[in-house]
């Protein structure tokens, strides 16, 4: 149940890793097209899949549309917003992003219970694939010029070489490392909220639209929050937003594994969409607050790898530990890890919005810029 999880996380993950280079070498549009036509073969696949194993081999071309796609609409929103409104960008995108994906999960679910589990819910992804494609080629114009009118106003700042943003955005800098840990556990509990809350939903014995409806509640959640949350971290800060949103979501594991029947469920769902919603935007947000726009693009990326890593770690993690003590276990353990890395944040990690004075990792305070939409 879990194997796809880790096919696409992983794929998807290493895709992250190289988008944030190719945007700046090639520009966002182009990057922004191509993981378009990667996607196009993706729910065709899954409607004529044979065997578990098409399901898998669709699940890397997914994942790389996604990493091409998503990775540079987030860099885009970042060119755009300017420093002061780069909670707001984030939330907007995010709230797009996965709205759309509770609202498939919701027609999905329904489709299936109505009309069978193939072919008819990949038709939606058809019409996806298409509308998506035609707008990235029709309607998206390139946004990396401004970049330079961010850069005329920061002290001049050489180009570091991969493996120094790399290690920088992992590691080194308490700041944007707690922002990739938190972000990488983050996904490692939505991977095991992919795979296994179907199944302990199925144990309770929810039918299929109920599970459906359960599955859309949580993204539901998150994308409408983070409407708010993200604009509430340029006005409140970064750091405390993400150290709370980390507890709320283990909160509400809890409560999912605590609960009886589908209110209970339901509310933990929200809880984890909720604490998700705090975290997401403003993860993006940090990292954009600390690196310097020349390489920002490539941290963006780094950090995007961590995070995406989670889906895999998570489904990998959570499918051993439910194989060898069952799901409630599972469950408790990723609960566990979840409330760990919100007390690593609150620790380690520094407020990265100064007001008026966005912090960047050369050390600099630069004054605030405005937008430019």
């Amino acid at each position: 149940m879990l194997s796809f999880i880790v096919v696409f996380g992983v794929t998807k993950a290493l895709t992250n890793y190289f988008a944030g280079r190719l945007c700046d070498r090639f520009g966002r549009k182009r990057v922004l097209v191509c993981g378009g036509l990667v996607a196009a073969p993706v729910p065709w696949l899954r409607m004529w899949a044979p065997s578990w194993s098409w399901v898998l081999f669709a699940n890397p071309l997914l994942g790389v549309s996604q990493g091409l796609t998503w990775s540079t609409t987030v860099i885009m929103k970042i060119d755009l917003a300017g420093p002061a409104r780069r909670g707001l960008a984030m939330g907007l995108n995010e709230f797009a992003g996965y709205f759309a994906v509770a609202a498939s999960a919701l027609a999905t679910g329904f489709i299936a219970a109505h009309r069978g589990l193939r072919p008819e819910p990949f038709y939606l992804g058809v019409g996806f694939v298409a509308i998506g494609l035609s707008l990235s080629a029709l309607a998206v114009r390139e946004t990396r010029h401004h970049l330079a009118a961010e850069a005329q106003q920061l002290p001049p700042q050489g180009m570091p070489t991969q493996r120094e943003v790399f290690w920088r955005t992992t590691w080194r800098d308490k700041n944007l490392s707690s922002v990739s840990q938190a972000g990488l556990v983050n996904n490692l509990n939505d991977g095991m909220a992919w795979g296994l809350f179907p199944l302990f939903f199925n144990a309770a014995h929810m039918d299929l639209e109920q599970i459906g409806t359960l599955a859309a509640i949580y993204p539901a959640t998150w994308g409408l929050a983070q409407l708010f949350t993200g604009a509430w971290s340029d006005r409140v800060g970064r750091k405390w937003l993400i150290a709370c949103g980390m507890w709320v979501q283990a909160l509400g594991i809890a409560l999912v594994v605590l609960a009886a029947g589908f209110g209970g469920f339901a509310c933990g769902a929200a809880l984890l969409g909720l604490g998700t919603a705090l975290v997401y935007p403003t993860l993006l947000a940090a990292i954009a607050d600390v690196a310097h726009p020349a390489w920002r693009a490539s941290a963006v990326g780094v950090y995007r790898l961590w995070r995406d890593l989670g889906y895999a770690i998570g489904a990998l993690l959570a499918g051993v530990i439910a194989d060898a003590l069952g799901l409630s276990a599972a469950l408790w353990s990723v609960a566990g890890i979840t409330f760990a890395s919100g007390v690593s944040v609150a620790l380690r990690m520094t407020e990265t919005l100064r007001p008026g004075e966005p912090l960047h990792a050369s050390g600099s305070q630069p004054r605030e810029l405005s937008g430019v939409l």
